[in-house]
């Protein structure tokens, strides 16, 4: 990882590691499910072509949901996240496990920007292209002003397409700053941004960083985790739409996504990233980027 990219301070050590859990069946019931939920997936691709938006959208729905209940996930929506119906929308959200992407397209299936090494995942990295994901290279600053570029482009055809401007996963307890780069895209489409929150709880209603995606683990370690946990909820809160206009530049723009995700998750405080330190062509990639949307 190059110094300049954004990093979590979050780590085996954020994990609570005393909820509940199954039994050893049940986890192999679990991962099982799962596995035929994808494969299935990856059956049905080449027919999607053959029907309508709507339909794509339901059968989408469908795969997602069936993955949120083979690992025993509920889903909980708070507010409403509307189709974009020919307009496009930049959906914001704070990033904290891989069960994020399933729960949103669980709602409303949509595009997204995810970094290029999800690529490179046995069966799920076709899915994730073949749904037309905005690849980011995250070891090349210089990769971003045209990722932004592809993502105003789709914008102003009219999709919806969602990213996470922390740049990594956190476990929850706390949320990264949003990085402005990405929010440059909505301000040359000309199009709203939609802050989604995520959270996780327990059934009990505690908040759990079980799901987190962090550190140096693996995938499947995450994985396996998620498959043993009891009563895990996943809940979704739709904040307003930041209408066009509401900002003069990134930055702003920013800034009150940031600070909506935080009010819908009651208040958070930011954990503030550690500090930067800038290479000499780190601040040269930076400089041609800011150049590339100055104005």
């Amino acid at each position: 990882m190059h110094p300049y990219m954004p990093l979590s301070p979050c780590g085996p050590h954020c994990l609570d590691g005393d909820e509940p859990t199954v039994g050893r069946a049940r986890v192999v019931l679990r991962l099982a499910a799962a596995v035929g939920v994808v494969l299935g997936a990856f059956l049905v691709l080449p027919f999607l072509a053959l029907i309508g938006r709507r339909g794509r959208e339901l059968a989408a729905k469908l795969i997602f949901r069936g993955l949120l209940g083979a690992f025993g996930v509920r889903l909980t929506v708070t507010g409403d996240l509307p189709r974009s119906d020919g307009r496009g929308v930049l959906v914001v959200t704070n990033h904290i496990s891989w069960l994020d992407v399933a729960a949103l397209n669980a709602v409303r299936p949509m595009r997204a920007m995810a970094k290029t090494d999800l690529r490179s995942w046995p069966v799920l990295g076709t899915l994730i292209a073949r749904a037309g994901t905005v690849f980011l290279d995250r070891e090349s600053l210089r990769a971003l002003p045209g990722a932004v570029d592809e993502l105003a482009r789709v914008l102003c055809d009219g999709s919806m397409i969602y990213v996470c401007p922390e740049g990594t996963t956190w476990c929850g307890k706390g949320m990264g700053r949003f990085r402005p780069a990405l929010f440059q895209s909505a301000l040359d489409a000309g199009v709203p941004v939609r802050p989604v929150a995520v959270r996780y709880h327990l059934a009990s209603g505690r908040e759990t960083p079980a799901p987190a995606f962090i550190g140096t683990e693996t995938i499947l370690e995450s994985m396996m985790r998620v498959a043993r946990l009891r009563g895990l909820h996943v809940e979704l809160r739709v904040c307003a739409e930041i209408a066009p206009g509401r900002a003069d530049d990134r930055r702003s723009l920013a800034a009150l996504t940031e600070a909506a995700m935080n009010t819908a998750l009651g208040l958070r405080v930011t954990i503030p990233a550690p500090r930067t330190v800038w290479t000499s062509s780190a601040v040269e990639s930076a400089r041609l980027a800011g150049d590339h949307h100055s104005g």
